[in-house]
């Protein structure tokens, strides 16, 4: 049986390779974060996505991570191809993801299939879910997460 988080549990840490260096989730206590997976480098939609995050960073004042099973030299290709500014971490034996919720059954064409949910989860700066997300659509996800990320704060207050 597939695990799904919910809102308001500590998201699990983890350590992957990314196109940055190793990167440790807990390192990044203090600062909200957007951790997003996605199922492969250089698809449509995964692109369309990718793209959308880099375009509006400015706006979201938030760390974005960008995680899929693809290994370090398919992301490098993937962040230079589209000028991406944020790192991409590879989670080739998909436990990072399956400890999100992120990998399991999908539909994909009509078939029922194993792999990468896409998935999206906005991590406050004490590293607690504020926002858990499966199944997101890629295009306009951004705005999206923007929206989500302004109300958090608004109803977080100033601390």
């Amino acid at each position: 049986m597939e695990r799904k988080l919910h809102t308001g549990e500590t998201a699990p840490d983890f350590t992957l390779p990314s196109t940055e260096g190793p990167l440790t989730l807990s390192d990044f206590r203090g600062e909200w974060v957007v951790l997003y997976f996605y199922p492969k480098d250089n698809t449509p939609g995964c692109t369309t996505q990718a793209c959308d995050l880099r375009d509006n960073l400015g706006s979201l004042d938030a760390r974005v991570l960008g995680v899929s099973p693809d290994p370090l030299s398919s992301h490098e290709k993937f962040r230079d191809d589209h000028g991406l500014t944020f790192p991409l971490l590879s989670d080739e034996d998909h436990s990072t993801a399956e400890a999100y919720g992120a990998w399991g059954e999908k539909t994909s064409f009509g078939k029922t299939v194993t792999g990468l949910i896409r998935s999206t989860f906005i991590i406050d700066p004490e590293g607690k879910l504020a926002e858990v997300l499966y199944n997101v659509r890629a295009k306009g996800h951004a705005d999206r997460i923007g929206k989500k990320l302004q109300e958090l704060r608004n109803g977080a207050g100033a601390a």
